[in-house]
């Protein structure tokens, strides 16, 4: 079998060279809007306690050697968001960073294990205001490199084009007609009855929990569907999915939970940001002990973070995959076209 040249060979590299300049015009870009809006850009730490408590992310860990010999496990961070969080805690009011961060058991057209999470937060605001700015980012990326049409394996979508603002009960109710509200409770995902209104749509195992069969249709039925001729904004997701978002005050099955779509492709999540701290360690436990029973390990929780939750403002906060935009808006169709050094299986 023949060896594909390596990536730095000069005739590959070439080739992936306009793309590369189009990262390079679009960080420069953005930086500019951020700071256009006021926006001070931080550095925060790549090495953590704690990755991150999402049951089915998966972290790098490393140990370090203390001057007394002893060794400390730390992790390769999943998103910067827990350090960002401390900063609000600390005073700091609109802030954003170009984060390299890690996740394991991920490789794709659209996923590496290292890649560049674009995450911003504005302190005192709605998280209709960061969504708003989420739509200014993809489209000043767009203008940035002069693409008029974001395409991934034959769908399209245009990145100016007013977007389109769906409810994921809505689009459960369009894609996959099922009454996603209705298998929701005081907050909680009633598993019998979404297998029950899933039956004969994906393949539901004895094990699965009501997230995991949410995921299923989500994924199968849901987002080819989303960012077709033109972004779509899925929000207020249902209580069980909130993560680190806040519930809906109005409404206790959704919480103020958004995600951003361009051809299929998932491009951000957003929140109205929790500063419930003992909720917090709530969700974070019952993630950790999900992660425990499916993959045999769980990481520990920040106990640093989860005493700047309570003391954190209102706010609003947007991770947006980096990597993922460049590629839309340089036309290219991996991942890996648009990262100055690809992975080494790679060559």
């Amino acid at each position: 079998m023949n060896r594909i040249s390596p990536w730095w060979d000069q005739a590959r590299h070439a080739d992936r060279r306009p793309f590369l300049q189009a990262r390079g015009a679009v960080t420069k870009a953005l930086r500019a809007w951020f700071d256009a809006q006021g926006f001070v850009e931080v550095e925060t730490g790549i090495l953590q306690v704690s990755p991150g408590n999402e049951t089915h992310l998966h972290a790098p860990r490393t140990a370090l050697t203390s001057p007394g010999g002893e060794q400390v496990t730390r992790y390769l961070r999943t998103s910067p968001e827990f350090a960002c969080k401390k900063l609000l805690a600390a005073g700091e009011r609109k802030i954003v960073e170009f984060a390299k961060v890690f996740r394991d058991r991920e490789r794709g057209d659209l996923h590496l294990a290292e890649f560049t999470m674009l995450e911003w937060y504005r302190a005192g605001c709605a998280y209709d205001i960061v969504m708003a700015d989420c739509i200014a980012v993809i489209a000043r990326a767009a203008k940035t490199t002069g693409i008029g049409t974001f395409s991934f394996r034959g769908r399209h979508a245009d990145p100016l084009a007013e977007p389109e603002r769906l409810t994921v009960a809505a689009a459960f109710d369009r894609f996959a007609g099922i009454d996603l509200l209705k298998t929701i409770a005081g907050g909680e995902g009633d598993r019998a009855a979404l297998a029950a209104a899933a039956q004969g749509k994906v393949r539901i195992a004895a094990d699965d929990t009501w997230s995991d069969i949410f995921s299923k249709v989500l994924v199968e039925h849901v987002e080819p569907h989303l960012g077709q001729g033109r972004l779509t904004i899925l929000f207020e997701y249902p209580a069980p999915e909130a993560a680190l978002a806040r519930v809906n005050p109005a409404d206790s099955r959704v919480a103020e939970r958004f995600e951003v779509y361009a051809c299929g492709v998932e491009l951000a999540n957003g929140f109205g940001e929790l500063t419930d701290a003992a909720e917090q360690r709530i969700r974070f436990t019952r993630a950790m002990d999900e992660k425990q029973s499916r993959y045999g390990e769980r990481y520990p929780l920040d106990e640093d973070f989860l005493a700047a939750v309570a003391q954190m403002p209102e706010a609003g906060g947007v991770a947006l995959g980096f990597d993922r935009l460049v590629m839309l808006a340089s036309g290219a169709s991996r991942i890996d076209q648009v990262v100055w050094t690809p992975p080494a299986e790679d060559a």
